[in-house]
Parts: C-alpha cells; structure tokens; sequence
C-alpha cells in the first residue's frame, strides 16, 4: 500500500530511518591550513570513476574545513580502521582540538591519520551544491591501502564488514 507523507518533518523523518539503514563507511577528511590540520568525520564518501581515479565525499556548507579545501584545492582521505571508533566520534565533534592526542603525519602535503585501513590525497575537480552539503568531487593523487578492516557505521552504531561464509 502506498503511503503519502504530508509534512516535510515526517518526510525528513522517514528519511533519516531509511538512511540509518545504509551501511556506509566512515573516513576522516582531512587539510591543512599552514602547518595547522584540520579534520571531520564524514560517511558521505563513495568511489566515484576508476579512469580517472575518482571520489566524492559530503561536506557541511558551512564547515571550516569546507573553506579550507575551496581554498587549497586539495584534501586527503582517511577510510577509518574498526578498532577507530573514537576517532570517528573525536573528529565529528566541532571545534579545533580535533587533532588532540591524535597520531598523524604529513603525506603529499595533508593530513594522513596512524592506523587508518586506507588512504588517498586527493585533488579537487569539482565542488556540486547539494543541500545543506557540497560534494567536494576529489581526482586521486596518491593512494595506499593497508588492507584491515573498514569501520562502518549502520542503524546509528559502528560496526565493521564480515564476509558470508564460503566467500572468498
């Protein structure tokens, strides 16, 4: 049976249910400003083409790192490991002592967190209007994988990905 919703808060409602539904990965985004980093936590991050290497990641509109990345054109990419919970939820919090307590090191210029399953630096080719987001669409400079399992985030906890038995 379908159903019409009638008000946009119960369509914004029913949108964060189903959205909360989706696994999807949780990644650190990173720049630098001088020698100053700075980071969020995103899950609005997927692969967007392989020829050219390409990724799209969602950032708030009004986010600082937004203004960063607009005005270097760069940003790096830090797909979180399982065991990183807490950086995922140190990095979502607002204010600038993200980084606090946090083991990182420069790569290509950006900030590249310890530990993180996967890596890439990359270049911005395009930033899209979305919502209350922009889609910082990013050309890969450099990549590198280290192969541990992602953290993932679904129905509003982190969990990581389990192949089904039999799976090679």
């Amino acid at each position: 049976m379908d159903s019409v919703m009638t008000t946009p808060e119960q369509r914004a409602t029913a949108f964060r249910e189903v959205m909360a539904g989706v696994c999807t990965p949780v990644s650190v985004v990173t720049a630098m400003d001088g020698d100053r980093p700075h980071g969020t936590t995103v899950s609005a991050f997927a692969s967007l083409s392989l020829n050219p290497p390409m990724v799209l990641v969602a950032l708030d509109r009004e986010s600082d790192l937004l203004a960063l990345v607009r005005r270097s054109d760069r940003f790096g990419v830090n797909v979180l490991a399982d065991g990183q919970s807490a950086l995922a939820k140190q990095f979502a919090r607002k204010g600038p002592a993200k980084f606090h307590g946090v083991r990182w090191w420069p790569a290509g210029g950006l900030p590249r967190l310890d530990g993180a399953s996967g890596w890439l630096a990359c270049e911005v080719s395009g930033l899209v209007d979305g919502g209350d987001h922009v889609i910082a669409i990013g050309a890969i400079l450099d990549a590198d994988a280290r192969g541990s399992a992602p953290l993932t985030y679904h129905q509003r906890r982190f969990g990581t990905h389990t192949a089904f038995r039999g799976q090679p």
